[in-house]
């Protein structure tokens, strides 16, 4: 018997990788593009064993081999009994293909990932020094399209022999399927593309699956997506929206067993399509033109019509414009003709033609001209004649006279190209008269221009004229009277501003009428009458009387106030009120009709002025309102004042004012005046705030006076008192004396005052309440 030994051997690392790490040689060819093959080697005591797959990167459909080398590097011989070749399920095993050093040898056995062959105890011995020192078994394999795509797939083997079994887990090489070449071409779209229009997009692709997706794109968009069918085909239904050039492209986007691939891009130009009518007069002349008009849809295709009669062009193609052509045309020949059209599309748009449209050409009659005589005035009752002139002579035809367009009579046979109607007018007014001619053989008929005819009753010519005011104030009654000529005239009057009546018509009695209204605007207004008479009498209107109307004015009057008596160089007061009150404007006073100073602002309906006379004597005092907008001017009655030159012997006084150093706006306070130079003084004191009079003349009481007086404006207010003086007394005049005027405090903050006050309650215990 042989000697045998027992070896056990275990699966060691997974793949290629691990092959290496445990002092395995792994090799692979380069690339897919051709076969790539692949082995690895390992050593196991004294048996080494190099695996080879023929191809580690095929494709769906390849056929790889796997190789497996057994090889004693030392040691007894070894007799292989049985080799089972692992592979992964997706690859079907060739049948026939398994041999052993290269030649065939029947399969034992096989499974969904293994092929097994075996021999008997002695058929496959490997010796270390003496041939055959190497077997090898050889299987091969179809690659199932159910094989996972660009994932490792792995091989290995098992084996049993004389020194004992092997079983090898993921010992490899690895085999990893591509995934399938694919291409992608796109059909020819052919030619007459719409938009609007459906057109059928086909694609094939190579490589692919039925159920898998190809995309439709125009440009860079998706437009749909279709399904491949059994051939291998996808189509798509494409409606495109825009005209112009279109780059159409299929792409399939690849599975997890196909690679991606799309067509060429292919350019597919799409039109919009149109249509078109065309208009064409149903009848014409020739010699004369008519508007022949060709519509184009959408209106806004571009292009050009060729107008046609019959199969002959109408002179040269006319552009579009707005979706219309139009073209002007003399037919030079009489008949039936045939108007079509043709329109020759711009880039986008689709050629079209217009039915076409029959006219009827006929030679025209000669043109008559019609001319109408009458009278430009006429009198209901009486007769007047109304006459035609036909030019040329037509030699026959009638012609039918017309009042405001209706028949007068019957229509009037042309003799010598002329037509003539005696004619009654039964209605007074405005008569427009025509002549139609209704033509004769071989002339046309003619209409004359119409001609007035003003025709009125016989009645008793009148006129009227109008009198009233030439100016007038808004709210003002005025009257307005119109006066008839003839005195007797029977009827109405109807007063208007314009061309508004004013109020109802009047009637006229004695030969007048008048009315009275107030105007409500200002302006000019332009006021006529017009008279409507009575049966034998003739209408007539007054010529226009311009009323001027301005706005009412507020009426003042104004009251002036002076001393009755003073001497030169002492100042006085000279005072002017206006009434009303709010009246707003100036007063002028004079002193013997000459202006005293400037004019004065009136204030609170008051104006005042401090004058000195320079002559002694009765000097005439007068005062003058101008009144601003909407005020009317006055003035005042004159007053005398008595001025005489104070003598020498004249009591000298002299005036102090006394007033508070603060206030508060709106809290009264008293200012005072004390004059001193005598007892029983003559006289009034005025005070002043500035150079402005405070309140009116104040008499003194033992030689003070004393004003209440309450500030209306914040700040510092300088007030003065000046003493007027009197018989045998001199005037004076204080110093000023400054108040320091503050602004009420309104809010919720108390003052300093109030708050001593607050605590000065507090006494002692407040005192102490608050601590040391």
């Amino acid at each position: 018997m042989s000697d045998r030994r027992t070896r056990r051997r275990m699966a060691v690392a997974v793949g290629a990788a691990a092959a290496v790490a445990a002092g395995f040689a792994v090799t692979a060819g380069a690339g897919a593009a051709s076969a790539a093959p692949g082995s690895v080697t390992w050593q196991d005591g004294d048996s080494k064993f190099t695996r080879t797959i023929s191809d580690v990167n095929p494709k769906e459909g390849d056929i790889v081999t796997s190789k497996t080398t057994f090889q004693r590097t030392a040691g007894v011989v070894e007799y292989i009994y049985a080799v089972k070749d692992l592979h992964p399920t997706c690859l079907t095993y060739v049948e026939g293909s398994a041999k052993v050093d290269g030649s065939p040898r029947g399969l034992e056995s096989k499974g969904a990932d293994f092929a097994r062959i075996e021999g008997s105890s002695i058929e496959w011995p490997v010796r270390a020094l003496v041939n055959p020192n190497t077997r090898t078994f050889e299987f091969s394999y179809r690659v199932g399209a159910d094989c996972a795509r660009e994932t490792p797939l792995m091989t290995t083997m098992h084996y049993g022999g004389s020194l004992g079994s092997g079983t090898y887990a993921d010992k490899g090489p690895t085999v990893t399927v591509a995934k399938n070449a694919t291409s992608t071409s796109l059909a020819a779209v052919s030619g007459g593309v719409q938009v609007g229009q459906s057109v059928t997009l086909s694609a094939t692709v190579s490589g692919a699956v039925a159920g898998d997706s190809v995309d439709f794109y125009d440009g860079a968009t998706k437009v749909g997506t279709g399904v491949l069918n059994a051939s291998g085909a996808a189509t798509f239904a494409w409606m495109p929206s825009s005209a112009g050039a279109h780059s159409l492209q299929a792409k399939f986007a690849g599975t997890a067993k196909a690679k991606a691939s799309e067509s060429a891009p292919q350019s597919v130009s799409v039109s919009v399509a149109t249509s078109m009518t065309v208009s064409a007069p149903a009848s014409a002349l020739t010699g004369s033109a008519v508007t022949l008009t060709a519509t184009v849809t959408p209106s806004n295709a571009q292009g050009s019509v060729q107008f046609r009669d019959g199969s002959t062009n109408i002179g040269v193609p006319v552009v579009v414009s707005n979706g219309t052509a139009t073209l002007q045309h003399t037919f030079d020949t009489a008949g039936n003709h045939s108007i079509a059209a043709d329109f020759i599309a711009g880039t986008g748009f689709v050629n079209s033609s217009a039915p076409a449209q029959a006219v009827s050409v006929s030679v025209p009659d000669a043109a008559t001209a019609t001319t109408l005589t009458v009278p430009s005035t006429a009198d209901t009752g009486a007769q007047v004649t109304l006459s035609a002139d036909v030019a040329p002579n037509p030699g026959g035809g009638t012609v039918q006279f017309k009042d405001n367009g209706a028949d007068i009579g019957a229509p009037v046979a042309v003799s010598n190209g002329k037509a003539d109607l005696p004619y009654t007018f039964s209605e007074a007014g405005q008569h427009s008269i025509t002549a139609v001619f209704s033509g004769a053989p071989g002339f046309v008929g003619s209409t004359s221009q119409a001609q007035s005819v003003a025709v009125s009753v016989p009645n008793v010519a009148t006129t009227t004229t109008l009198t009233g005011p030439a100016t007038a104030e808004t709210g003002q009654q005025v009257t307005l009277t119109a006066n008839l000529d003839p005195a007797n005239a029977s009827g109405s009057v109807q007063f208007k501003d314009g061309n508004v009546n004013i109020g109802n018509a009047v009637a006229v009695s004695n030969g007048k009428a008048t009315t009275q209204t107030p105007f409500t605007t200002a302006g000019q207004h332009s006021i006529t009458a017009v008279f409507t008479g009575n049966t034998g009498f003739k209408n007539s209107t007054s010529a226009v009387r311009v009323v001027t109307v301005s706005t009412a004015l507020v009426q003042t009057s104004l009251e002036l106030s002076v001393p009755s008596a003073a001497q030169t160089g002492t100042s006085v007061t000279l005072t002017a009120t206006t009434t009303p009150a709010d009246a707003s404007g100036t007063v002028q006073f004079t002193e013997n009709g000459v202006a005293i100073g400037g004019p004065v602002t009136v204030a609170n309906g008051v104006a005042k002025l401090e004058h000195a006379f320079t002559a002694a004597g009765d000097r005439t005092v007068g005062a003058t309102f101008t009144g601003a907008s909407g005020f009317t001017n006055s003035n005042g009655a004159s007053q005398t004042v008595q001025v005489s030159v104070p003598t020498p012997d004249d009591t000298v006084t002299t005036t102090t004012v006394t007033v508070p150093a603060t206030a508060t706006v709106g809290s009264p306070v008293t200012l005072s005046a004390t004059v001193a130079g005598g007892t029983n003084l003559p006289g009034t004191v005025q005070f002043y705030d500035g150079d402005l009079p405070i309140g009116d003349h104040v008499s003194l009481v033992d030689g003070v006076a004393n004003l209440e007086h309450t500030f209306t404006t914040d700040g510092a207010h300088r007030i003065t008192a000046r003493y007027s003086g009197g018989q045998g007394v001199k005037a004076s005049a204080s110093a000023e004396q400054s108040v320091q005027v503050t602004a009420a405090d309104n809010g919720g903050t108390g003052s300093a005052g109030s708050l001593g006050t607050i605590f000065g309650s507090l006494g002692g215990a407040g005192r102490s309440g608050f601590g040391s």
